[in-house]
């Protein structure tokens, strides 16, 4: 390998770093509406994220990110490779971030929910300062685990023709012959991207407002 494989592979790297921050960015508070939907029990809304949930969670990354990309433009909406990326991750993610919200929400004691109700505290108050804090601290591990996940899963877009991390060391091992430099050093990147994830939560852990916000 030479200087400018190895910027090949750095260059993935950055696709493969926007698509799956601009998919965290979106599907994390997607999935909060979703699970609030659910734990709200909105009727007919409910129902739907339910299906949706059931039905994304079953979806293959790459099936989906394939159906958007062919199925949408049928529908007089044109996509390009990484806004198609981006919007399939997303619906992704925030099906299994809304499992993980819910989760959490179904633990939280929902009597300071009502408690703070009784003092007169408006409902967005209520889940901005009671139900938030505690729920995200709770849900930090599911939410990062998936948020690897993910980051694992963006090689699927290499089916709509973007060239990520696996996609430029396949290419460089098939010129070059020798595979396994290539794929060694993106090993080493998604290592490094893992890792960066893991000390956010630990950060985030130690900083998320814990016990404390309860009334």
């Amino acid at each position: 390998m030479n200087a400018y494989d190895y910027w090949s592979i750095l260059q993935g790297a950055l696709a493969t770093v926007g698509v799956s921050l601009a998919s965290i960015a979106l599907g994390v508070p997607l999935g909060l509406a979703l699970a609030l939907i659910r734990w709200g029990t909105v009727p007919v809304a409910q129902r739907l994220v339910v299906v949706y949930v059931s039905v994304v969670r079953a979806c293959p990354a790459v099936t989906l990110i394939l159906l958007i990309f062919f199925a949408v433009p049928q529908l007089g909406i044109s996509l390009e490779p990484v806004t198609a990326g981006i919007l399939a991750l997303t619906l992704s993610t925030a099906a299994f971030n809304c499992e993980i919200w819910r989760t959490a929400l179904l633990s939280f004691e929902r009597q300071q929910f009502d408690a703070a109700l009784a003092f007169g505290m408006p409902r967005r108050l209520r889940l901005l300062r009671i139900v938030l804090p505690q729920v995200f601290r709770s849900s930090l591990p599911g939410l990062v685990n998936e948020m690897t996940m993910l980051l694992k899963s963006s090689p699927a877009i290499a089916v709509i023709g973007m060239v990520e991390i696996t996609r430029a060391a396949q290419r460089i091992g098939s010129r070059t012959y020798e595979p396994l430099p290539p794929f060694i050093f993106a090993l080493v990147i998604y290592s490094a991207l893992v890792y960066l994830l893991v000390v956010l939560q630990r950060h985030l852990a130690r900083t998320a407002p814990g016990r404390e916000s309860r009334t």
